[in-house]
């Protein structure tokens, strides 16, 4: 209840209002809006709390965060991985400059074999050894990978073949240098790609155009042009009757022949085995782990029976591990441009090795220069220009 009383004082007047404090009844009645009101003077009411004492213990400091482990590879070794990931396959041309780059591990080879001379190991006892050390680093490639060792089930039989065919084309090709000489027996062996070829067209129905068929013409002249001087100097030994040139008549020559072109068909045959087994493997190692497992046991049993062991110095030794490790490095290249390229195109870029081996022995004066060495180096470096120039084609899955 309100109760109000007026002052007056002169002029001025004062009007005095005091409001009686509610009862119990009307604060239940009115108990939503007291609450409300309270709300609203409560946090105008309320002291400010104590500010903290702060000391040097009590800043928190900004955390740094701890800085991410990162392991800079230097510009060079990163240029190096770009390039070859972009060989193996992040151009139109990988197929082809694989296949280069194998014939150039296969030259490089042969360039550390005439640089650190060292002992004379028979030839089934080197096949073993290159062999086995194919066989215990495609098995290491695949194991790190996480690659089936084998492949996939349907892949099996073109492994099994694959394996089967190249070891025959080597044994092959061993018995054909071990009765011919050098020079015949390497001309023999650059039949090969033409042998692949023709079985490539007529396994995968691939197309010989021909640019192919003229590629493949001019390099094997190439190689003939090379050697034409070797070929000459046999013949003027056969005729002088030479003992060294013994072997070079009768049947054993036949035979040697045979085993030659033998051992250049299954050679062909192998390379499309290894572009199929390659495609559907999705893997080319796996190729080369097959070979392995079949053809190092198998040297291993020829040497013992066509051949006496010679214990290898430890130069020896090295030059073998080194060899064996190109030699496998070469072999993944080769079955990579296989499985990217056609066929007729990637054979045609082995004929590299042989102008390689030319201008190499005329740098390092071991052979003379001739004529016909240029021609034939000039032949085999415009054929694989020309090849390179018209590219692969287009329609190629």
């Amino acid at each position: 209840m309100a109760a109000s009383s007026e002052i007056s004082d002169g002029d001025d007047a004062v009007e005095l209002i005091v409001c009686d404090v509610p009862s119990s009844s009307s604060v239940g009645s009115n108990g939503d809006a007291a609450d409300s009101v309270s709300e609203e003077i409560t946090p105008l009411l309320k002291q400010p709390a104590e500010k903290p004492k702060i000391n040097i213990f009590s800043i928190s400091y900004p955390r740094r965060k701890p800085r991410d482990h990162v392991i800079r590879v230097p510009e060079s070794e990163a240029q190096v991985s770009q390039l070859i990931l972009w060989l193996w396959g992040g151009s139109r041309y990988s197929g082809m400059l694989c296949v280069a780059l194998s014939s150039f591990i296969y030259f490089s080879m042969e360039v550390v074999s005439d640089v650190f001379a060292a002992q004379s190991i028979p030839l089934f006892e080197t096949a073993f050894a290159r062999c086995t050390i194919l066989l215990v680093l495609s098995y290491l490639w695949l194991r790190r990978t996480g690659q089936p060792m084998f492949g996939p089930p349907l892949s099996r039989k073109l492994l099994i073949l694959r394996a089967l065919m190249g070891y025959l084309s080597l044994s092959s090709f061993i018995y054909c240098v071990q009765r011919l000489p050098l020079s015949q027996a390497i001309v023999l062996s650059f039949t090969t790609p033409i042998m692949a070829s023709i079985a490539a067209r007529i396994a995968f129905l691939e197309k010989l155009k021909i640019a192919d068929i003229a590629g493949l013409a001019c390099n094997f002249f190439g190689v003939l042009f090379i050697f034409r001087q070797s070929f000459t100097a046999q013949g003027e030994l056969v005729r002088a009757g030479s003992a060294s040139a013994a072997n070079l008549k009768g049947m054993h020559y036949v035979y040697a022949i045979i085993a030659g072109l033998f051992s250049s068909v299954t050679g062909g045959i192998s390379y499309c085995l290894i572009k199929a087994g390659s495609k559907a493997c999705d893997q080319p190692v796996t190729t080369v782990f097959s070979f392995g497992i079949l053809a190092s046991p198998a040297a291993l049993v020829c040497m013992f029976i066509f051949e006496e062991f010679v214990l290898p110095e430890l130069r020896s030794l090295f030059l073998m591990l080194l060899l064996g490790g190109l030699a496998f490095l070469a072999e993944v290249f080769l079955a990579r441009g296989l499985q990217l390229e056609q066929t007729s195109k990637a054979a045609n870029f082995q004929y590299t090795e042989a102008a390689f081996t030319e201008l190499w022995g005329i740098a390092s004066s071991t052979i003379l220069p001739s004529f016909g060495g240029l021609i034939g180096c000039l032949l085999i470096l415009a054929s694989t220009g020309c090849t390179i120039y018209i590219g692969p084609d287009k329609d190629m899955e």
